[in-house]
């Protein structure tokens, strides 16, 4: 295991992403939720969640009739996946497995889904950024649709911003790293695991032009949580008539190109043409 891939372990054990989509980034999860039910073939039909983690879409989706392959690079989120499976028996994932996103092991136009919610969040090449995309794009079938997200360039900076960060010197560090080449290096996650860890931040023209050269085509570019991540009153967020007004003004602004990079995380919703 090489230097980036024990800190993203080390990272990962801590565990202060384990209720994150339920907590501080429940905005995150509806919004991810409502364009995969916007963009999904019907059920049933194969979905292939690469980096799927503990299962938090791939669950859902099995339970809405998908059947859902898992595959995920750190042994303990499959091992938490396979668990959360057996209790609901009566749509259970049909496959949770370790393994990289950049070699997946699926056969040629087997899935009418991929979805890339986290891998080119930790490839910090393009050249492994590429491989992911080009093996989603083997996989899926003619027409399959690809989700792929990514983190913002200019998170960092607004996160620091919003929750007062900014003033500490390590994390001035941390942003103007990231907006100087995109890589976040928070190497002390036990220290800050608040800063996330090693990441990519994306631009959205950047995400745009990977996501075209592995050879998706119809490409939309989309705003995940837009500026309501930074406006937002979480708090009220279980309060529906709240929570649906909140949802219909980010759709609102959801591809205008002047607000993408205001947004913590993209999305990247594409086909497979041939």
């Amino acid at each position: 295991m090489d230097d980036f891939e024990t800190a993203i372990a080390e990272y990962y054990r801590l565990g202060p992403e384990r209720d994150r989509l339920s907590t501080w980034g429940y905005l995150e999860a509806l919004r991810t939720a409502e364009l995969l039910g916007r963009h999904l073939p019907p059920a049933p039909g194969i979905v292939y969640d690469i980096g799927g983690a503990e299962g938090a879409y791939a669950l859902p989706l099995a339970r809405d009739g998908y059947e859902v392959h898992l595959v995920d690079a750190w042994a303990p989120h499959v091992a938490a996946a396979a668990e959360a499976s057996a209790a609901q028996p009566a749509a259970p994932l049909a496959g949770c497995t370790v393994g990289d996103a950049r070699d997946l092991p699926f056969d040629d136009s087997t899935a009418d889904a991929v979805l890339l919610l986290g891998p080119l969040y930790h490839l910090l090449e393009r050249a492994d950024r590429l491989r992911a995309l080009r093996e989603a794009h083997r996989v899926l079938k003619p027409g399959g649709v690809l989700f792929a997200a990514a983190v913002s360039r200019y998170a960092s900076t607004f996160d620091g911003v919003a929750m007062g960060d900014i003033v500490n010197p390590d994390f001035q560090e941390l942003v103007q790293g990231a907006l100087r080449d995109g890589l976040h290096r928070n190497t002390k996650p036990d220290e800050f695991p608040q800063w996330f860890t090693l990441t990519y931040f994306h631009r959205p023209a950047d995400l745009r032009d990977e996501v075209s050269d592995a050879g998706f085509r119809a490409i939309e570019l989309v705003a995940v949580e837009s500026v309501a991540a930074w406006a937002a009153d979480s708090r009220r967020l279980s309060e529906p008539e709240y929570r649906d007004a909140t949802l219909r003004a980010i759709r609102r602004v959801e591809s205008a190109p002047e607000l993408l990079g205001a947004s913590p995380h993209l999305m990247a919703v594409a086909r497979r043409s041939h």
